[in-house]
């Protein structure tokens, strides 16, 4: 992919807005709240959690990296240093994370470390992007990491590790797989949330729908029909045969990002949306009016009404079930809560 440099794209890199102090729930994708809400609640997984981050040490994984890759500077690799400060600095991070380049004809990207976080590109992404798509990557590791998500994502390829070591123990591996299941399951979600840190970075739609594009197995963008490609993610969240949501089901099992064309649409929505508009014009709420970690059922709460407007507006066959079938458990409950709350009014029960 070849980038192309507009009169339009110097101006919007000229204009591109800062966003002090931003908080990471200023642009969290609701599923991503409510399922590390969810994640939270399941038994057992912070104690193994707690465990993992005491197993190895930290150094371990950064000498690795300083050994076999190339750690980005002003003399190494200036012009993704340059993305990386520029990231930094328009999520107004309290300390820059280093990145490094690691050779693999793989196109990837990921955030990793407990104490110090830092991001790794492969040379396959570097070779294959352009700037502006590669600002919107680097953009969205920077949200791992200001989101806290780069402790999890270490923590899942350390438990990863020691699944290889406990599968001649029936009980143990089954453990391992019930919690690696609740982990990817949120770290789905929260690429949705970091590919809004990676947009509000370059404030870019069309650089992030490239990097989309070329994860989705595009080369040479003038072979490539954006409205067509986006309405491959609308054929594919509306499919009308049950038979292909089970499919769709059982194709995301143990995957730790959700498809490059789902995404792609779900972003692009959001890029049209008021909620980034008003990020934008510096409405979004700040660190210092975070509470902890935010509120358990307000989390879940907000995933619910994510996942109804989600499945009220598909056709998808299973969807449609899952709606009915929670709308009508939902109304029942409703009803129990309400006469259990008049009989004890009427000092009843």
């Amino acid at each position: 992919m070849t980038e192309e440099n507009t009169g339009a794209d110097e101006v919007s890199r000229s204009t591109r807005v800062r966003f002090p102090r931003i908080s990471p729930r200023a642009y969290e994708h609701p599923a991503d709240r409510g399922a590390m809400a969810t994640l939270r609640a399941v038994p057992g997984v912070s104690d193994v959690l707690k465990g993992l981050a005491g197993m190895w040490p930290e150094r371990g994984e950064r000498l690795m990296a300083l050994a076999s890759t190339i750690r980005v500077g002003e003399k190494q690799y200036a012009k993704i240093n340059q993305l990386r400060l520029e990231c930094a600095e328009t999520l107004d991070l309290d300390k820059v994370p280093n990145v490094f380049v690691m050779r693999s004809p793989a196109a990837n990207a990921f955030a990793i470390g407990i104490d110090e976080p830092f991001i790794v590109l492969t040379t396959g992404l570097v070779e294959a992007l352009d700037t502006e798509s590669l600002r919107f990557v680097i953009g969205h590791e920077m949200g791992h990491v200001l989101s806290g998500h780069a402790v999890l994502s270490t923590l899942i390829r350390r438990l990863k590790l020691i699944q290889k070591t406990v599968t001649f123990i029936p009980l143990g591996a089954l453990g391992l797989r019930a919690v690696l299941a609740a982990l990817y399951e949120w770290y789905r979600k929260a690429e949705l949330t970091c590919d809004r840190a990676g947009l509000l970075c370059g404030q870019d739609p069309a650089a992030a729908l490239r990097a989309h594009v070329y994860l989705a197995g595009g080369t040479d963008l003038t072979q490539i029909d954006l409205p067509s490609f986006l309405q491959q993610a609308e054929e594919y969240e509306n499919v009308d045969d049950i038979r292909d949501s089970l499919h769709k089901l059982r194709n995301v099992e143990g995957m730790g990002h959700p498809f490059a064309v789902v995404r792609a649409a779900q972003l692009q929505r959001w890029a049209a949306s008021e909620e980034y508009r008003e990020i934008l014009t510096g409405s979004y709420q700040r660190r210092d009016e975070d509470s902890g970690s935010g509120n358990f059922t307000e989390d879940l709460r907000g995933a619910a009404k994510s996942y109804k407007e989600s499945m009220a507006n598909s056709t998808d066959p299973l969807m449609k079930i899952f709606n009915d079938v929670g709308g009508a458990v939902s109304g029942a409950a409703g009803k129990v809560f309400s006469k259990f709350g008049g009989q004890r009014e009427n000092g009843e029960g």
